[in-house]
C-alpha cells in the first residue's frame, strides 16, 4: 500500500465579519487546500493558511513548496509509516511551516481514515469537544463593547480583545469590553506586537491598578524583542503569553530560558505541524508554561487537527479555535461544528471531511 498522489487546491472563503488586528484586516480565508491519497482511494486533507503579515506564509509559496519539494518525497511510500512520513515533511526545506502543517495534517488524517478511527483517537485521546475563546476585532469602545455582550449572547464565556493597534486609545477599550462582561467572566487581550516594552508595561499595569478582569496578555512587543518580552514579563501584574516570539522549539527554549513569558500559544502554522505542536506542549508543561492551542484564519480542517490535538492534550487555558466560526460558509463538507463556545469533533474517521469538486485539484 503507498501513497499515489499529494493534491493541491486553493480556497477563498469570505467571512461573515472582517477580522482586524494590529498587524492586518482579513474580509477571507485564503488557504491551500492539500490531499493526500493512498493507493485504495481514500483521502487525507489538510491546509495552509496564508498569513503574509505573521508567518510570511503565501498560497503560491506554499503550493511550489508541497508540488515540487514534498509530493515527490511522499508519492510512492506506505502511508501508515507516520512518523517516518513526518519526518521526510520536516526535512524536505527549511521554513515554509504553513506547508510543513498542510501536508503533516493530511498524513495524520489519511492514517486516522486508514484505521477508521477519529484524528483525535490516533493522537491519543477520546474526548470530543473542547472550549474556545473567541476575538473581538481590533475596534472603537462603543462599537467592542456592543460586540461583547452579542458574543456573550451567542454563548462564549471567554472573549479576546485585539489591541495594539493605537497604545494611547487601548486602556479606553479594555475598560469598555469589561464593563459589558459578565460577573465572573474575564478578558483576556492580544496585542499582536503593537505595544512598545514601556507603553505594554504602562497599560498592564494600569489595568490591574484598575482591577479590570483581564485574564492575560499576549505578545504585547515585537516578535523577536525576547529582551523586551522578558523585561515586560519581569515587572507585570498580568501573566504574559507568547505567540508570534514562539514558532518552533528553539525559540520556546530561549523563550524558557529567558523566563521571557508565563504562557506559550501554538500554532500548527507556526511550527509546521501536529509533531512539533506537541512537543511545544509537552517543552512548556515540563518548565511550567501554561499553554494555548492557537490558529491563524483558517478552515475547518486546520481548526478541526489544532481541536484534536487539544482534545488528547489539554491545555491549561481555553485554547483559540474560533477561526472557522468567522466563516460566512464552510468550503468543505463534514468537519467541525460550533455549539456556543464548544468546537464539536465529529465522530468520523480522520477530520471526518470531504471536499467537493475534486477535478479542480491536481
Amino acid at each position: 500500500m503507498s501513497i499515489t498522489a499529494v493534491r493541491t487546491r486553493r480556497i477563498s472563503a469570505p467571512l461573515h465579519t472582517p477580522f482586524v488586528t494590529a498587524l492586518r484586516r482579513a474580509t477571507a480565508v485564503e488557504t491551500l487546500l492539500v490531499e493526500v491519497v493512498d493507493a485504495d482511494g481514500r483521502s487525507g486533507f489538510g491546509e495552509a493558511p496564508q498569513v503574509w503579515a505573521v508567518t510570511g506564509a503565501s498560497l503560491a509559496g506554499s503550493q511550489a513548496c508541497v508540488e515540487e519539494m514534498m509530493a515527490p518525497l511522499l508519492v510512492g511510500r506506505d502511508p501508515d509509516d507516520l512518523a517516518a512520513r513526518c519526518r521526510d515533511v520536516a526535512r524536505a526545506v527549511v521554513g515554509n511551516e504553513a506547508a510543513k502543517m498542510a501536508v503533516e495534517i493530511a498524513l495524520h488524517d489519511l492514517a486516522a481514515r486508514r484505521l477508521d478511527i477519529p484524528l483525535v483517537r490516533l493522537l491519543g485521546g477520546t474526548n470530543l469537544t473542547v472550549p474556545t475563546d473567541v476575538t473581538l476585532s481590533a475596534g472603537e469602545p462603543g462599537a467592542l463593547a456592543v460586540t461583547a455582550k452579542q458574543r456573550l449572547a451567542e454563548g462564549f464565556t471567554v472573549l479576546k480583545l485585539k489591541v495594539g493597534t493605537d497604545a494611547a486609545g487601548d486602556l479606553a477599550r479594555v475598560r469598555a469590553v469589561c464593563d459589558a462582561l459578565e460577573p465572573g467572566l474575564k478578558l483576556r487581550l492580544d496585542a499582536n506586537q503593537g505595544w512598545t516594552p514601556r507603553d505594554a508595561l504602562n497599560i498592564i499595569n494600569r489595568i490591574a491598578a484598575l482591577d479590570l478582569p483581564v485574564e492575560l496578555v499576549e505578545q504585547p512587543v515585537a516578535r523577536h524583542d525576547l529582551d523586551g518580552l522578558a523585561w515586560v514579563s519581569a515587572r507585570a501584574d498580568l501573566p504574559i503569553m507568547a505567540d508570534e516570539s514562539v514558532f518552533g522549539v528553539r525559540d520556546l527554549v530561549e523563550v524558557i530560558r529567558r523566563r521571557a513569558a508565563d504562557l506559550v500559544n501554538v500554532k500548527l502554522a507556526k511550527s509546521g505541524g501536529l509533531t512539533v505542536a506537541r512537543t511545544l506542549l509537552e517543552l512548556a508543561a515540563a518548565h511550567g508554561l501554561g499553554t494555548c492551542v492557537g490558529s491563524m484564519m483558517e478552515g475547518p480542517v486546520g481548526i478541526g487537527a489544532a481541536a484534536s490535538l487539544v482534545a488528547a492534550h489539554p491545555t491549561t487555558v481555553v485554547s483559540d479555535l474560533d477561526a472557522a466560526w468567522w466563516l460566512a460558509e464552510s468550503p468543505v463538507t463534514g468537519g467541525i461544528r460550533y455549539d456556543g463556545a464548544t468546537v464539536v469533533l465529529p465522530d468520523a474517521p480522520g477530520l471526518g471531511v470531504s471536499v467537493p469538486s475534486p477535478g479542480s485539484a491536481e
